[in-house]
């Protein structure tokens, strides 16, 4: 793969496409039915370099920024494969990056970018917390030259598909001085080492195939180094990667909705009823149309983030406002994709209800619709708190 020196955004197309063309309409349609892990293809995209993309080159990695980074992602979408399986080995590590040691990030980081470990896993969120973060219950107490680490995660993708995970646990009470923010801390838990006893990894069926799960923790004994910048920070650690994942999953976003508008347009080319192609109908034409122009504006929001963060600039309206209308452009083309498909798009053959439902996601996830008006609302509109 080439490094980020010298590399065009159309270099980078092309050999993402020309990767994910080894990887047929049929592969991923197998993968979901047995609702399975596509081994073969993250080892594809691990071998060629691409999830070592913004890892610096002085650490094995690629050494891209980025917005070359969501041309990856974007194009794997847009391939009619699910960059899911593997994606949050992008931003997961940015915490590593930012705020490990030279230690910790001498250890890892060439590790993960050669592939010999996955950080794949991000446990975060828990039941009873959700998106209000500052509320979870995990706790970390520290025990000479160890963490003993008790809770619950959910929502924990790739867990049993990773060899570590960054783990959010709380190690003190939150006070005034400091605010509800404080008393958070980071661990990378090495998923290999953890005693069944302690660490317990439950799939959660789901209406997608994202292989997540629910991670129940037991007194884990995690060594004290293996803590991620100061304790009681993690929370503006994690939030420091947030910007990041908005403008990768906007990306993702806007890669399936070029993969709905060229499969929808080419069978509105092709299918042909009452004697003319349905595309000539305007009730088919107008919505693609309308999709095409939101994905189109959409984008340029995404690049602006990008270019913003890149240069160090605040990107955080930016950055979700690009998630949010990426994500809103693709579920748009989703509805038109099926509508133009007709009864066709519900058969699995044809691989549209597979995508629908795997972009109907990011309405909701990793930060829902809602979240990201009340965060607009209240820090760009300067309206009162919502929550």
């Amino acid at each position: 793969m080439s490094t980020g020196i010298g590399v065009t955004h159309e270099e980078l197309r092309s050999g993402v496409r020309e990767l994910c063309s080894r990887f047929s309409d049929e592969y991923w349609r197998d993968v979901d039915r047995r609702e399975a892990y596509p081994e073969e293809f993250v080892s594809a995209l691990t071998e060629a370099g691409w999830l070592a993309a913004l890892i610096p080159e002085s650490y094995g990695g690629s050494g891209l920024s980025i917005s070359e980074a969501a041309v990856i992602l974007e194009e794997i979408q847009r391939s009619g494969a699910n960059a899911a399986a593997c994606h949050a080995q992008m931003y997961i590590m940015g915490t590593l990056l930012r705020h490990g040691s030279d230690e910790q990030k001498q250890e890892w980081l060439p590790k993960i970018a050669s592939g010999q470990l996955r950080l794949q896993a991000f446990g975060v969120t828990e039941p009873d917390a959700g998106l209000d973060t500052t509320q979870i219950r995990t706790r970390a107490r520290r025990d000479g030259e160890s963490y003993v680490i008790s809770g619950q995660k959910i929502w924990t993708s790739r867990a049993r598909q990773s060899d570590l995970m960054l783990l959010l646990a709380r190690t003190s009470a939150p006070d005034e001085e400091h605010g509800r923010t404080f008393g958070l801390s980071t661990f990378l838990v090495d998923l290999r080492e953890a005693p069944e006893e302690q660490l317990r990894i439950v799939p959660i069926e789901t209406m997608i195939n994202h292989n997540t799960n629910e991670v129940f923790i037991d007194e884990l004994v995690v060594p004290a180094e293996n803590r991620i910048g100061e304790e009681g920070m993690g929370f503006w650690y994690i939030l420091d990667g947030m910007n990041a994942e908005r403008i990768l999953i906007a990306a993702e976003c806007i890669g399936d909705g070029r993969w709905f508008i060229d499969r929808a347009t080419r069978h509105a080319r092709d299918r042909v009823v009452f004697g003319r192609p349905i595309g000539s109908n305007q009730g088919v034409a107008f919505p693609l149309a309308w999709a095409h122009a939101r994905i189109e504006a959409a984008d340029l929001m995404r690049r602006h983030a990008a270019e913003l963060y890149e240069s160090g600039q605040k990107a955080a309206a930016e950055a979700n406002m690009a998630k949010l209308l990426a994500a809103d452009a693709s579920w748009q083309a989703a509805n038109a994709c099926i509508d133009t498909y007709g009864g066709l798009g519900f058969a699995r053959e044809y691989d549209v209800e597979r995508k629908f439902r795997e972009t109907r996601l990011y309405q909701v996830a990793p930060v829902s619709t809602n979240m990201v008006l009340a965060f607009l609302a209240q820090n760009v509109l300067k309206l009162p708190r919502s929550y």
